[in-house]
């Protein structure tokens, strides 16, 4: 198997790529709510939720969130759900791995590490693991 890791980096250089100033990640995060409504019949105002993603250094992953800025309710599937003001709804982790960190795992998933690839600035790692 070939499979690409975000690796761990500086959490400056995390934050500023996962809110970005043109809004490109908030727009991939409120697509949620866009698809909701349309696949699923829902009725999210989507102007009434900030994207919202901070980075966990203990557990190494950005979290991402879209926050309600008011209190509103909103029908999902012919469900009522009511939310606050500033409450959250998680909506996505996005993990960074040592390159040590994710061959023990592929080891523990019963992978053999094999080779690894990087870039120049060890932004990210190309993986290659063998099954056993």
């Amino acid at each position: 198997m070939l499979i690409g890791v975000d690796l761990v980096k500086d959490p400056a250089r995390l934050h500023a790529a996962y809110n970005d100033a043109a809004g490109v990640t908030a727009l991939f995060n409120k697509n949620l709510l866009v698809r909701a409504n349309r696949e699923l019949g829902a009725d999210f105002d989507t102007d009434a939720f900030a994207h919202y993603a901070p980075y966990n250094p203990m557990a190494r992953r950005i979290e991402m969130y879209l926050v309600s800025l008011k209190r509103q309710s909103v029908t999902l599937c012919g469900r009522r759900f009511d939310f606050a003001a500033g409450e959250a709804v998680h909506t996505e982790d996005s993990h960074k791995y040592t390159i040590e960190s994710f061959r023990e795992m592929a080891a523990r998933a019963g992978f053999s590490p094999r080779a690894v690839w990087t870039d120049a600035e060890r932004l990210f790692a190309i993986h290659w693991l063998e099954s056993r």
